[in-house]
């Protein structure tokens, strides 16, 4: 089982245009981003808590959270034969990633990074 715990967790907010989104948590977080992806993703990390945006494609409309595991191929098919809608996995090109949904209708990001 301890295989199978998470490695992190981070809050990912959407963002309909990046640029503006990325001034506005700099302004409120006062630091730059640790990393951005284009107009894609940018991510903020704080006293050990991530924040992410999202923007386009990379973005489900609504916020979610993000869960980092090492192994994301076998906590989707543990997931999946526990009764939980998995979708995906899908490779990134930073990540392997896929999208559970629990019983009262929100979803989770879930992760490995490559």
């Amino acid at each position: 089982m301890a295989d199978e715990k998470a490695l992190s967790v981070a809050s990912v907010f959407p963002a309909a245009r990046l640029e503006d989104g990325v001034r506005f948590l700099a302004a409120v977080l006062g630091i730059d981003p640790t990393f951005v992806d284009g107009e894609r993703w940018a991510q903020f990390d704080l006293g050990g808590a991530r924040l992410a945006l999202a923007s386009g494609a990379e973005s489900s409309g609504a916020a979610q959270v993000m869960v980092k595991v090492a192994d994301a191929a076998g906590t989707a098919e543990r997931l999946a034969e526990a009764g939980y809608d998995v979708v995906g996995p899908v490779a990134g090109p930073h990540e392997v990633r896929f999208s559970v949904t629990g019983p009262d209708g929100w979803s989770v990001v879930v992760y490995e990074p490559v």
